[in-house]
């Protein structure tokens, strides 16, 4: 037996250890590696990934999906590898989270030939909703039935009991009650009475989610992104979140996704305090990638405050990651903004100017329910254009060149970034949506139509014209530098900190070095010359195309620069490290 073979056979009997499983699973590998298409290739700096809902661009007459494809190959063919294309399956509520069917294409967006389009010219990230299907699920049909394939895939719970300790992220009831024909029973439904969890310690639920996760690689999946996975495991009297049976599920998962195609990537989804988050690296035998939760209210704190010791210092102490892991960096997504990853590390007062300057902006703030009964902040809902309009002292002048700092911090940071297509077009906040739909959450999942967009771009004046060529040329620029590699080196750099955020980053093979600036302020700040000695005064520019004078460097108001340092010729010295 081959060490990932014993590995996995381990990780099987530590699992489910009265069921034997492996050899059922070599036959499913087996069978995927003689149908995988193509290998895909090692991540590099060149991986971008844009988020995107199926039908985030529309047109009468045609399918979404195909809006979608004739979208992206109009305008983002040289700017983004992969789409992360948000569940397109039939679903009945949480804008596809709710999924009814997990091997069929919602008839509103398309076909799987849609699908299988835009995976043929760009990677494709999708969906396994692991922990809940809906109510309207053939699946909970059998349940209630008590016959067919999911009459035993759910969890059935007494409402006597005592479930104070479970985490909830929502305020809805964790226990809810159903009508089967064999009378009320009680189910567990950690996020709405319309996602019921489903029980993984029945093997034949890992199983029928395992051949799900095989379908979409069939199906051109390169990433495949576990949704509130840190849940997917309960034992009562603990706080069903994060438990260890839970991460060796997502171990299985990897090791199986690796014997098929070692640059297959997974990505898990846990949006928790930033400790917890990272766990699910492992020892890097788990996620491939870990969606850096913090990274995005601790950029929005530091703008809307005007400065970025907290930024600084969480960024100093980010843990040197595992080989083949790192993180997927974003700042908007389709959910809220959540605030929980920053507990501990930004102080309730600082935190509570921003939740006020949220709902100053036409946000909300979505509450989860604690283990008291009490409730606390848990995401922020509102566009990502519209949150940087100004500051805790209200709007200013410096919407776009606050927006661009936002968006250049997240693409120069470790990671591979992902980029919302609400942020990348500047999209306002859709009340409309919200009052439709009743979700605050539809804040940020506008529906363009894409003639209306493309009208916006034609208007020098819109907001539309003023970001997505400028970040789509950003984007690009990024993608060519070998020193944003998401192994390439990473240090933070003392430079004016309660008002900068200066990093370095130095290709895998040493040959570039990038120096990224970014001033989170609205005032102009010079880059204090103690800090550091340049023996070239003048250095190249990437974002602004000139050279500058190191000598005399003071950053505008949100202004960011690249400074591509040579290696060895101009070198960038740390003071401190200079003999006097």
């Amino acid at each position: 037996m081959t060490e990932p073979q014993q590995k996995l056979s381990e990780l099987l009997q530590f699992v489910y250890p009265d069921t034997p499983l492996l050899e059922r699973i070599n036959r499913r590998i087996e069978d995927a590696r003689s149908h995988l298409e193509r290998t895909a290739q090692p991540w590099s700096n060149e991986d971008v990934v844009l988020i995107t809902y199926g039908d985030s661009m529309n047109s009468d007459g045609q399918p979404p999906l195909q809006v979608l494809d004739t979208f992206v190959k109009r305008y983002l063919d040289k700017s983004f590898s992969a789409v992360h294309l948000l569940p397109f399956f039939p679903f009945s509520s949480d804008d596809g989270f709710s999924i009814i069917d997990y091997y069929q294409v919602n008839y509103r967006l398309g076909k799987w030939d849609d699908v299988r389009s835009i995976a043929s010219h760009k990677e494709l990230m999708v969906d396994l909703v692991m922990n809940h299907v809906s109510r309207q699920s053939l699946l909970f049909i059998d349940f209630i039935n008590g016959e067919g394939t999911g009459a035993d895939f759910f969890i059935e719970a007494d409402p006597d009991l005592d479930y104070s300790k479970v985490t909830r992220p929502r305020t809805s009831p964790l226990i809810n009650d159903v009508y089967t024909r064999q009378g009320v029973k009680h189910v567990w439904a950690t996020f709405s009475s319309d996602q019921i969890d489903v029980n993984f310690k029945n093997p034949k639920v890992f199983l029928a989610y395992l051949d799900i996760l095989l379908f979409y690689i069939a199906h051109g999946a390169r990433y495949v992104r576990l949704d509130a996975v840190a849940f997917v495991w309960k034992e009562l009297g603990t706080a069903c979140i994060h438990l260890p049976k839970t991460h060796a599920l997502v171990k299985i998962i990897r090791s199986v996704m690796e014997q098929i195609d070692p640059n297959l990537i997974l990505i898990t989804e846990t949006n928790v305090p930033h400790e917890e988050n990272i766990s699910y690296f492992g020892h890097g035998d788990e996620a491939h990638l870990v969606y850096q939760f913090a990274l995005p209210p601790l950029l929005l704190h530091a703008l809307n405050r005007g400065h970025a010791h907290y930024l600084n210092d969480w960024a100093r102490h980010l843990e040197k990651l595992p080989a083949g892991c790192s993180y997927f960096n974003f700042v908007a997504s389709h959910d809220g903004i959540g605030v929980r990853p920053v507990e501990g590390i930004i102080p309730e007062h600082e935190m509570d100017d921003l939740l006020k300057s949220v709902r100053d902006f036409g946000g909300f703030v979505s509450m989860k329910t604690n283990g008291d009964g009490s409730k606390s902040p848990y995401e922020l809902n509102i566009s990502l254009y519209e949150v940087l309009q100004g500051t805790r002292s209200g709007p200013d002048m410096f919407q776009l060149a606050r927006y661009l700092c936002c968006q250049l911090v997240m693409l120069a940071m470790p990671g591979i970034p992902g980029v919302y297509i609400h942020s990348l077009t500047a999209t306002p906040n859709d009340l409309l949506l919200v009052e439709q739909t009743g979700r605050t959450r539809s804040i940020n999942r506008h529906h363009w139509d894409l003639a209306e967009f493309e009208a916006q771009l034609e208007n020098p004046s819109s907001d539309q014209a003023q970001v997505f060529p400028r970040l789509i040329q950003l984007i690009e620029l990024r993608r060519k530098q070998s020193a944003f590699h998401p192994q390439a080196g990473f240090k933070v750099l003392s430079i004016n900190e309660e008002a900068l955020f200066a990093m370095e980053r130095t290709s895998i093979d040493g040959a570039q070095r990038i120096v990224a600036l970014h001033n989170m302020t609205r005032h102009p700040q010079a880059v204090a010359e103690q800090a550091y000695r340049y023996p070239a005064a003048r250095i190249w520019d990437l974002i602004s195309q000139e050279w500058v004078d190191i000598r005399s460097l003071t950053l505008a108001p949100y202004q960011v620069m690249w400074l591509l340092i040579k290696h060895p010729a101009s070198e960038v010295i740390p003071y401190e490290e200079t003999a006097e």
